[in-house]
């Protein structure tokens, strides 16, 4: 199920300075969810496993029954959302995983992905959207007048934000370092290409041309890269969103709703 990752230099110097103890591996085949099965074969190479826990009821009472799949006392790695890359320091070392679906892009985008998630364990954020908002996931939930799927999907939103706007300055600072050089260009290029997408944003979620959801996704991203956001979502790029978090989100949601 798993063979360990050769990292790339840059790659590898990302590790030594933010998880010099992580573990990359590549995933035999796609997950949402790591399969109970795959457990196993995972404490074939980590020394220890510490199930996180998350609450049930931290839910709401409405809620995606995939959302069913992340609470309880078993070790929970990845989330429906997650993309190519799952992470987690459940584990002893933490470890990153690296899923099939990732092969085809280009190389240096897909080493920017493996150095964030390593940025992202060194700084131990959260995992899961869950794991942000806690039991302030249902005052979110009820801040936002969605069906509970859309809901889930602005909280995945609005917790990428939060991840964004901690990891944005290690990217920017990779442009003082000759080793990591292509690892900035890549986070520079991936955030020009969503640049003009978000210019347009506003006007796109008026006429119904982008739902809502999808434009909360892009200005998410659009955190991580430190670009210039339209509002409402440029309340989402600020220094106090770093500092509350999950009550934050609340409120902001609130407003937005209200």
């Amino acid at each position: 199920m798993f063979d360990e990752r050769p990292l790339r230099a840059d790659v590898a110097a990302v590790r030594d300075t933010h998880a010099p103890d992580a573990l990359v591996y590549d995933t035999e085949r796609d997950f949402e969810v790591l399969p109970t099965s795959a457990l196993t074969d995972l404490t074939m190479v980590v020394d220890d496993v510490e199930p996180r826990g998350y609450d049930p009821a931290w839910l709401p009472a409405d809620h995606p029954e995939i959302l069913d799949q992340l609470v309880g006392d078993d070790v929970i790695v990845g989330a429906p959302g997650d993309g190519s890359i799952a992470w987690t320091i459940q584990t002893d070392p933490p470890i990153v995983l690296v899923k099939p679906r990732i092969e085809g892009s280009p190389d240096d985008f897909v080493a920017f992905l493996v150095a964030e998630a390593l940025v992202q364990v060194g700084l131990d954020l959260p995992e899961h959207f869950l794991g942000f908002f806690r039991d302030v996931y249902a005052d979110f939930a009820a801040a936002t007048p969605t069906d509970p799927t859309t809901t889930y999907q602005l909280a995945l939103a609005a917790t990428d934000a939060y991840i964004g706007l901690h990891t944005r300055d290690v990217f920017a600072g990779w442009a003082e370092t000759d080793d990591r050089a292509s690892l900035h260009a890549a986070w520079v290029d991936a955030g020009e290409r969503i640049q003009p997408r978000l210019s347009g944003l506003g006007r796109a979620v008026a006429s119904g041309e982008t739902s809502f959801t999808d434009a909360a996704e892009l200005a998410a991203a659009g955190v991580k890269h430190d670009l210039d956001l339209p509002a409402p979502f440029d309340a989402l790029d600020d220094p106090a969103y770093r500092e509350h978090g999950a009550r934050y989100a609340v409120a902001w949601a609130e407003r937005v709703f209200s």
